[in-house]
């Protein structure tokens, strides 16, 4: 006798007590034991496969991989709590400020470069909402483009390498995060490529959205300029070609170039004269806060797929998977689907340990090539970080933005944005190319 009722049961009671606000980890854990003694009771689940677990999380704090979640985090907590990041916003903003547009360009670009330092969605929402949004609105910009840019770039370190997101997707999808931050680099690029185009065209249709900074707000010109540039712009984008650089040419591995990109952000912020001991203090309490949180729920998402799988579901939901009416196309509707659902009420941590056991398995068994899926994935989490009404992204600006700011004006001002979003995870379905070039290149440069 089949007790997969039993294993849907699991899974729905999960997701309602989620609904309830409680605890995503204590969520798994407390339905794993509730179900785990129903199973026990009813001769579904066998006490011993709880020895299991302990190879399991041995296994987890073992992998080499998921130790450049700390150095990540740390390097983009130093980097924002020492002012670079301000400082290269400021920067950007007045060499962009001439052009129609251009501060939103700027932000833009900052987004991407910050996304690629950082890796932190909400620290680069909120610095982005502080310092450009009251300019933009002071300079006659339109509230839902203003608002819009900055959810949007802001969300760009949910794609743009070294992602926290494609470091956790690598760990579940079973794939090399290397070759997740190579598959991401050109997806990411087309999202912020996307939105710079937007911002172009809509200023050049409609001047008045998005007018160039007065001539008395572009406080630096000529030598003060480049100097500013030399010292703002140049040693964060050294180090990101550095970090990334290191990855892609197989010189590290992306924990050893993480390590490196933390020491390298503790020097530029000596070499600004701010590294001191509060912000190492603030840097490491932020790192190890978000450090535990993903331990945890990796921990006890282990304990939930342990009884889930005993009780059959894992192989329930692959073949209901695999066996879709039209093949891998339906699997990955309902995967998109699924995934963006989530993804507008939890964090990406959360989704991955949730829905990445169910998926992967019927990937593998369709032949989907994982890093293309990894990827996939990605931008579709970036498209629902952005999406109204519980869109992260959209409540992260929300604390920050000026009281004439409304809170409709910031949810419609997303919807561009995911329209744009959703083209480019279209072009990447269709591409798969636009995933796996570098990869491929990478593979061929390293066995030459």
């Amino acid at each position: 006798m089949g007790y997969e009722w039993l294993a849907i049961a699991m899974f729905v009671g999960f997701l309602l007590i989620l609904m309830t606000g409680y605890p995503v980890a204590f969520s798994f854990a407390g339905t794993a034991i509730i179900f785990g003694l129903i199973g026990l009771t009813v001769g579904a689940f066998d006490l011993n496969r709880l020895l299991l677990l302990s190879n399991i999380w041995f296994g987890t704090m073992s992998n080499f991989t998921l130790l450049a979640i700390p150095y990540f985090i740390f390097l983009g907590a130093v980097f924002e709590k020492s002012g670079l990041a301000e400082e290269l916003l400021e920067t950007i903003g007045i060499l962009m400020g001439p052009l129609r547009g251009g501060v939103a360009l700027a932000v833009v670009i900052v987004g991407t470069l910050l996304a690629a330092t950082t890796g932190v969605v909400a620290a680069t929402v909120i610095m982005m909402g502080m310092l450009s949004l009251p300019i933009m609105l002071r300079y006659g910009y339109d509230t839902k483009l203003a608002t819009g840019i900055i959810v949007a770039a802001g969300t760009l370190a949910q794609l743009i390498p070294p992602s926290l997101v494609l470091v956790v997707l690598s760990d579940q999808i079973g794939v090399s995060v290397g070759d997740l931050f190579l598959g991401a680099l050109i997806p990411g690029l087309m999202l912020a490529g996307s939105y710079a185009l937007y911002v172009l065209v809509l200023a050049l249709v409609r001047p008045d959205v998005a007018p160039a900074l007065p001539i008395d707000r572009r406080t630096l010109s000529g030598v003060a300029l480049m100097r500013q540039v030399m010292q703002a712009v140049i040693p964060p984008l050294l180090l990101i070609v550095a970090v990334l650089g290191s990855i892609f040419f197989g010189v590290a591995t992306p924990t050893e170039a993480g390590a490196v990109g933390a020491v390298g952000a503790c020097l530029l912020a000596a070499l600004n004269r701010r590294l001191t001991w509060n912000l190492l203090w603030d840097a490491a309490h932020a790192t190890a806060t978000v450090t535990a949180l993903v331990i945890m729920i990796l921990f006890c998402s282990a304990f939930f797929s342990l009884v889930f799988d005993a009780l059959g579901g894992k192989t329930l939901i692959t073949n209901l998977l695999v066996n879709l009416p039209g093949g891998t196309l339906s699997f990955l509707i309902v995967s998109n689907i699924a995934i963006f659902l989530l993804g507008i009420f939890l964090e990406f941590v959360e989704i991955c340990f949730i829905a990445m056991p169910l998926f992967v398995p019927a990937a593998q068994a369709l032949g989907i090539d994982m890093v293309w899926f990894g990827v996939v994935m990605a931008i579709n989490l970036q498209t629902a970080f952005i999406s109204p009404p519980v869109g992260f992204s959209l409540f992260y600006l929300q604390s920050v933005a000026p009281k004439e700011v409304q809170t409709i004006d910031i949810h419609k001002s997303a919807l561009p944005f995911m329209v744009l979003q959703v083209a480019v995870l279209l072009l990447v379905i269709a591409f798969p190319q636009t995933v796996r070039w570098l990869v491929n290149l990478s593979s061929a440069v390293n066995v030459s």
